[in-house]
């Protein structure tokens, strides 16, 4: 009892020696223009857990600060971070006056941003691709280089998808559990709404998630936070679209306890102004945010977020198409009436309800719980077509490569004339190129879709009494999804935070073809004409419906998904040392509940499929080694399984129940180590980092001609091949270095530079297998086709550059107006490989009988072959600029931007056709020097601008 006495006295004097030890910071923080005081702003001693937030007069105070040289960090949303170099002496309170916070510029810029990360929508129902929207709340100058220079070619983050980041507003995760990726269009527009935001960069720790490697955003919408004024603002741009109106209201917290915010905005393109051709933009966003104080611990959030947006996608095109026509072709549109419409629309509205409570148990511990619902569509648009032939004015057959790339490859005529074919080296048959018909192509002379063509052939059909031969439909999902979360923050220490987590998640998911447009037809017969008998039928329970506008028609089937996630995390300061722990476990429950009887599975189609379970655990850590107050060293690891995806999970849900053969959690291991300078004068990181994913499953889907296996007689029909391409047990290593650096060379003038160099490639040799309906039967219900290991080790991974770098310059003057100008070098980006052509039957020929390989084929003329494409390096520079007054009591401004200057062209991704999946169908095709299945590119802006005019009051 005595030494417990004496220990408790002994810890009671090291408190109070401390605390006399210690001393007091405070201040006042103001707007730069208004001069008015600005409330929850945030102000903090860096490498220790000593906060405070301003009052309404903008004050703060920090007690039990230790003695000595300190950072102070000042930082609030809408306005530069500011740090200061302060010496604190015992028992005394240190006033430095006045803080004075000058609007952030990269607000502005985000506006610019989205523009582009909005174009990333891709082609089927799932989220965006791009990191760039991830890092927009970053205040790294690495990551804002990234995001704001590199994002318009597409760059990612150390190589990683956006899956492997975690996005929430208000606690709640807004990644789709059918791909992992967040669908920024739910909230695009909404740029005041969301601007409120805070980002951990890798795996570093978050209070509200475990999270993933790649980073967390948490976008917090509680009304109380939003800073009291009203803000309209009209933007011009020539990207994706040209005009937006936005408005905003925010009340700030009121004396009755209420507050609320309010913002919407319009987005639209005008005629043929967007960048691409018959790219339309139509979008509307509203957003609505009330809070109402309970108590003095406890308040009440209900936000609501509705977001429709509306847009024409642009097409990937060959060298050969582009080079006839220009980079801005889009092969996805046509006149009809003399206006232009765009065969692939994506439309996307899916509103969000979040309600929040917020409860401070004590002054050391806090209660947030969330209880979200989203409901909404997602739909793709494409033409489908029976009996005629493909309206597609770049499908192959329309093109000159298709007429100059033709050969005889009858045996016993390439016998007979030229048997040198077949020894090693030769082409395994004869060149018949054909000049006329390729001065003849269709494409010549109508390179757009012939809308008026399709509506003459349905009115034939109408009067010989038969279906629609063309029609539009769109590829719907239609979600409705629960959300349930509780998140704790308590310091159980004076230098231990505790965080904690648990959160549910309820999807069902409905999938189904949606009949938009019969094109002047009356009806369209619901069958495929592959196959024969009841294969042909979509539905047995309904055979050769009759479908018109509005009706589910060729596939119709629900996901369900239930998530269970808990995490727990402790993070310790100390005077030379910070470090944290995290752990977590998951479960994904996926399901699969056919509405349509198949007539290809008819056994294994309608109803529920059984659940397919998946537990996952995550192991995190990291520490912060203090060389001195601005010097650190920081470490972050992280050991984890994944779940993998709806998407990968059933790889061909459309038309059966199957389970992908070989599907199983990932595995992510990945770390970084990182130098940091963060002082007044200069900031600083150079980050080395790791990570690699091991038994990843990726799943591909072709539309006719993938993988050969389509009806190579006809042209007609190939829409409705629809193939699902899988690749299981795949590794990837991402390895590599970036830097950030801003120094103010004076007061007025800032410089920043940002380099990242990586290696992301494929780590070893992965199984392919592929789905073939007509190989289906009552008998075999799971219609793989083995392709085995696919050669794909040590390719480069796709669709992002892996080197870049940026220099800029930017002027800031006193009278509240600037300018900036940055340069950009991206280079190391690859074309994505076609796995099916790395594999041994790609030297197989299929008219053997014995499975031999082609005798013409070397191993020297196959690995030119499959050598991946690497696109040309490329040099961006970009203009920034902007103006502000103070107008009475009235803030009015304008932000320019000028991407890409010197209008470079220049390749954002692109991919190998699969078609020619075996040597001699390649040898062949490139060997004509007009390749009727070369790869087709994506490309990036060219000369671009952006003009916002906004007024604050």
């Amino acid at each position: 009892m005595k030494k417990l006495v004496f220990s408790a006295l002994l810890v009671l004097q090291s408190v109070l020696v401390l605390a006399q030890n210690a001393g007091s910071i405070k201040a006042k923080v103001v707007d730069s223009k208004t001069q008015k005081p600005l409330q929850n702003v945030v102000a903090a001693v860096q490498n220790l857990n000593l906060t405070s937030v301003t009052n309404v007069a903008g004050e703060f105070v920090i007690k039990n600060v230790p003695a000595g040289n300190q950072i102070l960090l000042v930082k609030t949303a809408g306005y530069k971070d500011q740090l200061f170099s302060l010496e604190v002496s015992q028992n005394q309170t240190l006033d430095i006056g006045v803080v004075v916070l000058e609007e952030d510029i990269t607000t502005e810029q985000q506006l610019s941003l989205v523009s582009i990360t909005d174009n990333d929508l891709g082609d089927d129902n799932s989220g965006s691709e791009s990191t760039s929207g991830l890092l927009q709340a970053s205040r790294d100058a690495f990551q804002q280089a990234a995001a704001f220079n590199w994002g318009q070619a597409r760059f990612r983050v150390r190589g990683l998808d956006n899956e492997y980041s975690t996005t929430m507003i208000n606690g709640v995760v807004m990644n789709k559990i059918y791909d992992g990726r967040p669908q920024w269009s739910n909230w695009g527009g909404l740029n005041d709404a969301t601007r409120n935001q805070e980002f951990t960069m890798g795996s570093a720790p978050s209070d509200y998630t475990f999270g993933g490697i790649l980073g967390t955003q948490e976008i917090n919408t509680r009304a109380s936070i939003y800073r009291r004024g009203n803000r309209v603002s009209f933007a011009g741009t020539n990207t994706n679209y040209n005009g937006r109106l936005m408005g905003t209201v925010a009340s700030g917290m009121r004396n009755d306890g209420w507050a609320y915010v309010i913002s919407a905005s319009r987005r639209f393109s005008v005629d043929d102004a967007a960048y691409f051709d018959g790219t339309t933009y139509n979008a509307n966003s509203f957003f609505a945010s009330v809070e109402k104080r309970l108590s003095s611990n406890n308040t009440l959030n209900f936000t609501s977020i509705y977001a429709v947006n509306r847009r024409g996608k642009n097409s990937p095109n060959t060298k050969e198409v582009t080079d006839l026509t220009s980079e801005t072709y889009n092969s996805y549109w046509g006149w009809q009436n003399g206006e232009k419409r765009n065969s692939r629309i994506k439309e996307i509205e899916e509103p969000i309800f979040i309600l929040s409570d917020y409860w401070k148990i004590s002054s050391k511990t806090n209660l947030n719980l969330n209880l979200s619902y989203q409901f909404g569509k997602v739909g793709n648009s494409r033409i489908d077509y029976q009996g005629v032939n493909n309206p597609d004015p770049t499908y192959y057959r329309n093109l000159p490569s298709y007429f100059t790339s033709l050969y005889e490859n009858d045996p016993a005529t390439v016998q007979l004339t030229n048997p040198s074919a077949y020894l090693p080296g030769g082409l395994g048959g004869i060149p018949t190129p054909d000049l006329i018909g390729a001065s003849n192509a269709a494409f010549l002379t109508n390179p757009q879709i012939d809308w008026e063509k399709m509506y003459r052939a349905n009115e034939l059909a109408n009067n010989a009494g038969e279906g629609a031969k063309y029609i539009l439909y769109e590829d719907r999902t239609d979600d409705r999804q629960w959300n349930a979360n509780a998140i704790l923050s308590s310091q159980i220490a004076d230098n231990i935070v505790m965080n904690a987590g648990g959160y549910f998640t309820k999807l069902k998911s409905h999938n189904f073809k949606n009949l938009l447009d019969l094109l002047g037809g009356n009806y369209f017969t619901d069958i495929t004409l592959f196959g024969s008998g009841n294969q042909q039928q979509t539905d047995l329970n309904n055979p050769n419906k009759q479908v018109e506008v509005g009706d589910t028609f060729g596939y119709n089937y629900n996901l369900y998904a239930t998530k269970y996630d808990i995490f727990t995390q402790f993070k310790f300061t100390y005077k030379k040392v910070d470090f944290y722990l995290g752990q977590s476990f998951s479960r994904s429950e996926y399901e699969r509940e056919g509405l349509y009887k198949n007539g290809y599975y008819a056994t294994n189609s309608l109803g529920y499929s059984g659940k397919k379970t998946f537990d996952n655990f995550g192991f995190k850590g990291g520490l912060t080694y203090k060389i001195t107050g601005k010097h650190f060293i920081t470490f972050n690891g992280v050991y984890m399984s994944k779940a993998p995806s709806l998407r990968n999970t059933y790889n061909n849900a459309r038309v059966n129940n199957n389970v992908t053969n070989g599907v199983s959690n990932e595995t992510v291991t990945s770390a970084d180590l990182s130098f940091i300078i963060n002082s007044p004068k200069l900031k600083t990181r150079l980050t080395a980092f790791f990570t690699r994913i091991q038994d990843q499953t990726e799943t591909a889907f072709f539309y006719g001609d993938g993988a050969g296996i389509d009806d190579a007689t006809t042209e007609l029909n190939e829409a409705n091949s629809f193939v699902a391409q899988t690749v299981t047990g795949l590794e990837k290593r991402n390895m590599g270095v970036e830097f950030g650096l801003e120094y103010p060379i004076t007061s007025t003038l800032k410089a920043t530079a940002a380099a990242t160099y990586g290696e992301y490639i494929y780590a070893n040799n992965p199984n392919l297998s592929v789905s073939i309906d007509r190989l289906a039967s009552e008998t075999n219900i799971a219609p793989f086709l083995d392709y085995g290991v696919a050669h794909i080790k040590n390719y480069k991974q796709a669709g992002m550059p892996q080197a870049a770098a940026s220099f800029g310059l930017e002027y800031r003057d006193p009278k509240f107006w600037w300018i900036g100008a940055n340069v950009n070098y991206l280079a190391n980006n690859y074309v994505s490989i076609a796995p099916i052509t790395r594999t041994d039957r790609f030297y197989i020929d299929p008219a053997s009988v014995n499975g031999s390989s082609f005798s013409e084929a070397t191993q020297e003329r196959g690995d030119a072959l499959l050598k991946q494409e690497k696109f040309d390096n490329f040099t961006l520079v970009n203009l920034t600029g902007g103006k502000s007054w103070k107008i009475g009591s009235q803030t009015l401004g304008f932000f320019a931007s000028i991407n890409n200057v010197f209008d470079v062209t220049y390749k954002t991704g692109g991919f190998e056709q699969a078609r020619n999946s075996n040597y001699r169908e390649l040898n062949q095709d490139v060997s004509s020097g007009t390749p009727a299945f070369a790869p087709k590119y994506f490309y990036g802006y060219g000369r671009t601008y952006f003009v916002n005019l906004y007024i604050n009051f």
